[in-house]
């Protein structure tokens, strides 16, 4: 038995590892999207596929990388030590196809016993549209490149003619290249930790604790459940369409709690769709931890072992779980977040103090245009004027936090650096007065940003995303968030409303894009909020 110093020892140790991992990461990537958004994950999972470690960085992406681990161990089930291997294809535990990830194996001897694993969201990834999201995709060849488990090295060395192809077949290769050798050097990093950790604690000793840790963590796990009040719970949350010709499209929860035990059942959500914002059978089953991960302590160790109180039942040909084909590549946000709000309204009747609010919803621009500058094509993602968070028992949720499915890990990144860097000027960037979901504790404010793009000639711009006629979700009485309101300001013409899914949308030179974020969901009765917190928002000017 190994005792309870070494085991909590080599636990912070792993996720220390995990945290300089993404340390790296940061440092080393080239686009915007990772080195100042910071849209990637880390992770460590073990020879059977485990979640182990993790960073605090985008809890989509780590809810699915077991599933990917198994789709790479099952296509190299003699994976070669000094190797690389990549995959992003959501059939096959990726989540979409911007993520990227790679695979380092980490051997103890002879012996696989880690997975060192960084996931990323590259700025574009061929396709049919710049920078990756495709509202008028119908199949996910629409969507870009996209790559089984494979793998990137001969020998121990990189294939130049592996990575020449994947890099001919994005409109970025330089930033393509250098992100995946960022996300390549910070998982070596994690393959050489560990290999220190094994050779100082030795592989034993380290076996027997990650067992221990998992097993810590599902009792601290099946503690908390055991709380809750036992039965069968219902939820569903609402998308607003699909860009086609659906809409108020369902997911529908039925969440059984009995004992230490939770059955998460989605087989009655809606058909799947035409559109891109159906879910692979990995994003949703991250989706479902996620929001299972919300209504635990916050201290809990986040691996495998948490999440074995957990069943998940889904249907094929449903929205959660397309068939393989479909387009998906607004799922980690939509309908993530739907799957999310389902389960926490469902759950909020069997612990009440523990549902929050809902988060506000995605919904991006994407710019592929010309900057006067330097004469150069570029594609700009707008992380900016971002959603309020929802309201809790704790208090206000967090305002312009971001969507349930990234818990505040994807970052605004600097304004001053996007000016620099792209032919943008930002007007205003602002709390949005107003958006907030009323409640006892009310939800967190979105955000009013005035854009004006002084790129040369016209600029396309992309949309993706929900939340325009659905805010999100008040709990316990709580208030929705309100809706996002997206307006184009052409210079010397109408102002167009954006809608959430279009493509090529031209942007003369000068125009403004007015974007008033949707806030988080209320919690509780708003009649019992405090009149002094009501008074505060009010000489803020946000009431």
């Amino acid at each position: 038995m190994t005792d309870p110093i070494t085991i909590a020892l080599l636990q912070n140790r792993l996720n220390a590892i995990a945290e300089e991992m993404g340390e790296a990461m940061l440092r080393t990537a080239y686009s915007q999207i990772l080195n100042s958004s910071r849209d990637f994950s880390i992770a460590l999972i073990d020879a059977q596929c485990r979640l182990v470690a993790q960073a605090d960085h985008i809890p989509v992406h780590v809810g699915a990388m077991s599933w990917a681990a198994k789709a790479v161990a099952a296509r190299f089930p003699l994976p070669a030590p000094g190797d690389v291997y990549l995959l992003n294809d959501p059939y096959r535990g990726g989540s979409h196809l911007p993520d990227l990830t790679i695979f380092v194996p980490v051997f103890a001897g002879e012996t696989l016993m880690f997975w060192s694993v960084n996931r990323a969201h590259h700025s574009d990834i061929g396709g049919a549209t710049h920078g990756a999201y495709n509202p008028a995709a119908t199949e996910i060849w629409h969507e870009g490149l996209r790559l089984p488990p494979m793998r990137l090295t001969e020998n121990g060395v990189l294939r130049e003619d592996l990575l020449e192809m994947l890099a001919l077949n994005v409109r970025h290769p330089r930033d393509f290249r250098g992100d995946l050798a960022a996300q390549i050097g910070a998982a070596r990093l994690g393959e050489q930790r560990l290999a220190a950790v094994i050779n100082e604690f030795g592989a034993e000793i380290l076996a027997a604790s990650v067992e221990a840790m998992l097993d810590a963590a599902e009792r601290y796990a099946r503690t908390i459940v055991s709380g809750w009040a036992d039965g069968v719970y219902q939820g569903q949350a609402v998308l607003d369409d699909d860009g086609f010709d659906r809409r108020d499209i369902v997911i529908r929860a039925r969440v059984t709690k009995q004992g230490s035990d939770l059955t998460v059942d989605l087989t009655e959500s809606d058909p799947q769709v035409t559109g891109f914002i159906n879910s692979s059978h990995a994003n949703t089953q991250s989706a479902v931890a996620i929001a299972f991960a919300f209504l635990l302590d916050p201290g809990i160790t986040k691996n495998e072992g948490a999440f074995r109180p957990l069943t998940v039942k889904l249907k094929e040909g449903t929205i959660v779980w397309a068939r393989e084909g479909a387009p998906v590549t607004m799922c980690t946000s939509h309908c993530c977040n739907e799957i999310i709000e389902a389960i926490i309204v469902a759950l909020a009747r069997a612990c009440p103090d523990r549902a929050m609010g809902g988060w506000g919803r995605r919904l991006r621009i994407a710019l592929n245009g010309t900057d006067p500058r330097t004469g150069r094509r570029f594609i700009w993602h707008m992380f900016q004027a971002r959603p309020g968070g929802g309201g809790s028992a704790a208090g206000d949720g967090y305002s312009t936090i971001g969507e349930w499915h990234s818990a505040g890990g994807i970052k605004f990144g600097s304004i001053e650096v996007a000016e620099t860097r792209f032919p943008l000027l930002f007007e205003t960037h602002e709390y949005r007065p107003g958006s907030a979901g009323d409640g006892r504790f009310r939800g967190g404010y979105g955000g009013d940003m005035r854009l004006r793009v002084e790129a040369e000639g016209i600029t396309n711009a992309n949309t993706a995303g929900e939340g325009v006629v659905h805010g999100a979700r008040g709990i316990g009485g709580g208030q929705d968030g309100a809706p996002h309101d997206y307006t184009l300001l052409p210079p010397g013409t109408p102002a167009r409303k954006l809608r959430s899914k279009e493509i090529n949308v031209p942007v003369p030179s000068g125009s403004v894009i007015h974007v008033l974020s949707g806030g988080g969901g209320g919690w509780g009765d708003p009649g019992a909020r405090d009149p002094a917190a009501r008074e505060a928002d009010a000489v803020e000017g946000l009431a």
